[in-house]
């Protein structure tokens, strides 16, 4: 699956379990480890926990695994590396106090706004298989 659409299924994702603040950050043009960060945030450790668990159990229905996961046991801030995206879940007092927005300030960021529901549905059938 291409970055793009890989990024925008793991956003349809977070969204669909209420992740906030949804952030793609594009590195490419200055980095060689990922092409995105992607950071949203929670209103709970436990939502935290919720929305890493559900990202990584439906991208393993369709054969992508997580290189690495940091920080599930606290909850606080979970890192979620799928290689060319590097996903960011944080619990919101926790996302304010580190900022990595401002760390990559001079990147072009927006913010995203909830995707049509046809667009979301031609990202993932309900079974977990991707669509065109």
């Amino acid at each position: 699956m291409d970055v793009e659409r890989l990024k925008d299924l793991i956003i349809k994702l977070l969204e669909d379990k209420k992740g906030e603040e949804i952030l793609p950050i594009d590195l490419r043009k200055k980095v060689d480890f990922a092409d995105y960060f992607l950071l949203c945030s929670a209103h709970s450790t436990k939502h935290a926990q919720g929305l890493a668990d559900y990202v990584t159990l439906e991208l393993e229905k369709i054969g992508i695994i997580p290189l690495s996961v940091e920080g599930m046991e606290q909850g606080n801030w979970i890192v979620l590396d799928f290689g060319s995206i590097v996903v960011h879940i944080f619990y919101e007092p926790i996302r304010r106090l580190y900022n990595l927005e401002e760390l990559w300030l001079d990147l072009p960021q927006r913010r995203v706004k909830k995707m049509p529901q046809d667009q979301r549905d031609s990202l993932q059938s309900s079974s977990g298989e991707v669509l065109n």
